[in-house]
């Protein structure tokens, strides 16, 4: 689904992604991990063009991202984006949040597209609240909005940008489990994230980056129980500490 092929970015002379390779197969949830700074949100955005790379390929479900005739507006459609800080539109309602990129990318009719988003809405447990306004809503209630408004898309691929980052850790929970749900529903999903319960339980592969290169890409269980390099021992021991 998702083939990341040598890719190297600079943002002028400093190199943030240096010659990262990894694929990710239909139906897989690949955790992507690591320090501050090493390059983990950067190598996802690559994957729907919000980030631009110079060197290298980005091929997603056929498609080469870094082509010039590759319409990204139609490419970010088909891959849904979650981001660490919600993104939801604040002057509008959740209802109004969850339809208008259906209505405008998709072409889809308000009616359509609102029996779409409450469908979603209902599944990530907010339908009570799709009169509400973004303000009106806790942060892990505005995260599952941004994770229905996504799916209401329907995505071939799910990104998470640390969606748990920005929550107060009692509703880290609640956005973990629509997470974990997905995930068994044989959603493709490339998450950056520190929760590694969460990897745990779900993750088919983790990528450990660290300086903007990819350290490790293994199987969850290898990763967890013998990591190759000292980087990913020292991380493991200091973040599951």
């Amino acid at each position: 689904m998702i083939e990341i092929e040598n890719v190297s970015k600079w943002y002028g002379n400093f190199q943030v992604l240096r010659e990262c390779s990894t694929r990710v197969a239909r139906g897989d949830v690949v955790v992507v991990c690591g320090p501050s700074g090493s390059g983990k949100s950067t190598l996802i955005k690559t994957v729907n063009g919000l980030e631009p790379y110079q060197e290298g390929r980005v091929v997603v479900d056929g498609i080469t991202v870094g082509d010039p005739k590759t319409r990204l507006s139609q490419l970010r459609a088909r891959i849904g984006m979650v981001f660490q800080n919600f993104e939801l539109f604040p002057h509008l309602s959740v209802r109004d949040n969850l339809t208008l990129a259906q209505v405008k990318v998709l072409g889809r009719s308000k009616d359509e597209a609102l029996e779409r988003g409450l469908n979603y809405l209902d599944r990530v447990g907010l339908l009570a609240h799709k009169d509400k306004y973004p303000g009106q809503l806790s942060g892990g209630q505005q995260q599952r909005v941004a994770i229905a408004r996504a799916l209401a898309m329907d995505p071939v691929a799910m990104l998470f940008d640390e969606p748990t980052s920005a929550l107060d850790p009692e509703m880290i929970g609640e956005v973990l489990d629509v997470m974990v749900g997905l995930a068994h529903e044989g959603m493709t999903m490339m998450v950056v994230t520190h929760e590694m319960g969460f990897a745990r339980k779900v993750a088919d592969r983790i990528v450990f980056m660290d300086h903007g290169s990819i350290v490790e890409d293994s199987p969850k269980d290898e990763f967890f129980s013998a990591p190759r390099s000292e980087r990913a021992r020292e991380f493991l021991a200091r973040i599951i500490h």
